[in-house]
């Protein structure tokens, strides 16, 4: 596998929104593990869930500008048969707060809907916050809606989107995004 030597990764305008913004050096850590393993395992393809998209992001990026010579490929996300996105932090729910925990799909369905009529970002955002809030268990961290490539926020529906948003249902701390793509 050849890496310039002289190559770095600029993930500092990725990692600044969303996420990163509550977790400065997260994605800084998982740059330095993954591309550890991809110098030992030497893989041609990599597969990472889109539920996870600034992070699927980050890693392309740091794939391009590393010259790794590996297909990332995005896995879609997986969701329990109520629309809850399958993830290890929902064992952490009680019973209350896993039903409580449904307005994050709830959002992104009503996000999805809304895109789909033109509505403006401002307005999309503003009704998946106020559905989120309307539930008492839940503590929004972000609701955004960012440019698909550069992850920085948008205020109009013109270019390919994430909407993703980090939501606390009581202490557990659960994620969820949909694309957009024009």
């Amino acid at each position: 596998m050849y890496q310039d030597p002289h190559a770095f990764v600029s993930i500092d305008t990725l990692s600044d929104t969303l996420c990163g913004k509550t977790r400065p050096i997260h994605f800084k850590g998982v740059c330095t593990v993954v591309s550890k393993l991809f110098h030992i395992v030497d893989p041609d393809r990599a597969y990472f869930g889109q539920k996870d998209a600034q992070q699927l992001a980050i890693i392309r990026k740091m794939v391009k500008d590393l010259n790794f010579d590996i297909e990332i490929v995005g896995c879609p996300i997986v969701r329990e048969e109520d629309g809850l996105a399958k993830s290890s932090r929902n064992t952490y729910l009680n019973e209350e707060e896993r039903k409580a925990a449904l307005c994050l799909s709830q959002a992104v369905k009503l996000g999805e809907s809304l895109i789909c009529k033109g509505i403006l970002a401002e307005d999309v955002l503003g009704k998946m916050c106020a559905l989120i809030d309307a539930e008492p268990l839940a503590k929004i961290d972000y609701v955004s809606i960012v440019d698909a490539l550069t992850m920085q926020p948008v205020e109009k529906v013109d270019n390919d989107v994430l909407v993703a948003m980090a939501v606390y249902i009581g202490k557990t701390r659960l994620i969820d995004n949909f694309s957009f793509e024009v």
